[in-house]
């Protein structure tokens, strides 16, 4: 009897049809997504029940969803992230989880880059006044060999260090496990305290999970501790920061505005971040490019074969 799996990213095999070659040469049956959009718990239950595996994308797989996948033998992960999966549960009930390493990496630095940049030479506002016949000169912030900050330097961050070396940037970094060889050999300076990155650096990215050590990592106290040119970009987890201290931030102009790709929940419920010209959103878009949607599609697909296959050893 074939295995049957569900798979809820709306982007999966859009521009190629090798992930579902891979699984049709498994013999899986393959369940999509009904609905168009990420799934709520409600829709997740009701679409999980009778599946053996998943291909997730940030749809919801807490305890409370996982308790009717009476099935279920391997959750992939359609990109790295799995604050969306209740690990502890699912080793409890001996579900393999498995993530798509290194899928997006690039295309996720690509976006921090396009965000820095967007919001420090305030190419959003300016493209709307242009539209508008208004040719005024908008004064902006300068990139080139100012100072990044970088709070996690794992495989994105040291992707986004690489882009960023072209600018003549100086590095800073945040990490709870330093690498120290590879700070060397990239000019990188680690610092011990969390605050030197905010009070330090002209630029902050965010390269990390969604924990309960993590959640809301930026709040009011940091944010008044940033320059009030510097710049802000999350394009890793919603919840790392605190929406209602960055629109107050923005609103104050503490700050010199913020590249914002991840909310809380999406869209954000704060409506005041639509309404300022200081913050470019994006639609957790930074991994959509034709090529990481491949990879993640192909990467998952294999990823859930192999372990289907080990089960049937």
């Amino acid at each position: 009897m074939p295995y049957k799996v569900l798979v809820t990213p709306r982007s999966f095999g859009r521009h190629s049809n090798e992930p579902y070659e891979i699984l049709n040469q498994f013999g899986v049956e393959v369940k999509m997504n009904p609905y168009g959009k990420i799934l709520t718990e409600e829709q997740m239950i009701e679409e999980i029940k009778d599946v053996d595996g998943i291909i997730v994308g940030v749809d919801p797989l807490n305890k409370k969803v996982l308790q009717h996948a009476e099935n279920l033998k391997v959750i992939s992960k359609y990109g790295v992230g799995i604050d969306n999966i209740d690990m502890e549960y699912a080793k409890e009930k001996n579900i393999e989880v498995v993530r798509a390493m290194n899928a997006n990496a690039d295309a996720v630095a690509d976006y921090t880059l396009a965000l820095m940049m967007a919001v420090a030479r305030n190419v959003v506002q300016i493209d709307k006044e242009c539209r508008e016949l208004n040719w005024q000169k908008i004064t902006t912030v300068d990139v080139h060999k100012k100072t990044l900050g970088l709070i996690g330097l794992g495989n994105i961050g040291k992707k986004v260090v690489q882009r960023a070396k072209g600018f003549e940037m100086d590095i800073l970094a945040y990490d709870l496990v330093p690498d120290e060889e590879y700070a060397e050999k990239s000019g990188i300076q680690y610092v011990n305290k969390l605050e030197e990155i905010f009070e330090k650096a002209d630029f902050i990215t965010l390269h990390l999970p969604l924990n309960e050590h993590t959640e809301h990592i930026v709040g009011r106290e940091q944010l008044e501790r940033m320059k009030s040119t510097a710049v802000l970009v999350n394009t890793a987890r919603g919840g790392l920061i605190d929406e209602q201290a960055l629109s107050d931030a923005l609103q104050e102009r503490l700050i010199w505005g913020a590249g914002i790709d991840v909310f809380e929940s999406e869209p954000p419920q704060n409506k005041e971040l639509l309404e300022l010209d200081n913050i470019v959103i994006g639609s957790h878009c930074a991994a959509s490019t034709v090529q990481a949607i491949d990879n993640m599609g192909i990467i998952s697909s294999q990823n859930l074969v192999d372990l289907f296959k080990q089960s049937d050893k």
